[in-house]
């Protein structure tokens, strides 16, 4: 049993700190941030990097890296989740949970708008990071409140 090592990747705004959430498309309601696995031998910002362009169709040069959180944050999955993920076949199996590193970014130009990979989001929107502590899944809420309950 393993925690999955992976990015998660904050868009705030300059103008007035909002950050961009997106709506998953397996939960809609659902709200998050970028986030995903590293591949072997990526680092902790290409990974952020890559993900950010294959969830949310932002280029690299359109953001640029404001921070990255100074400790490793994870958070365990509830037992439903662990069963599902003990039943699947390949590199998830035996998960319990995450660890992630955190990047927070800004859009270069503020029009800059993502466009949803249509596979795990469907939708986007400018919030306060309050509410985004207040609706992530509660799972996930420690290390969102950690990370955006500092700024």
């Amino acid at each position: 049993m393993h925690f999955r090592a992976g990015v998660v990747i904050v868009i705030r705004r300059a103008s007035d700190g909002q950050v961009m959430v997106f709506e998953r498309k397996d939960y809609p309601g659902q709200w998050q941030l970028p986030q995903g696995g590293l591949d072997d031998g990526e680092s902790a910002l290409q990974g952020a990097l890559r993900e950010l362009h294959e969830e949310t169709g932002l280029q690299p040069e359109q953001v640029r890296v404001v921070s990255e959180y100074p400790e490793w944050l994870a958070y365990e999955w509830p037992a439903e989740i662990q069963r599902k993920m003990a039943d699947k076949k390949g590199s998830k199996r035996g998960r319990l949970g995450q660890v992630q590193r955190w990047f927070t970014m800004q859009l270069v130009d503020p029009a800059t708008q993502p466009t949803p990979d249509g596979l795990e989001f469907r939708g986007w929107k400018w919030v306060e990071p309050q509410w985004l502590i207040d609706n992530v899944t509660e799972w996930r809420r420690g290390p969102y409140e950690r990370v955006l309950g500092t700024s």
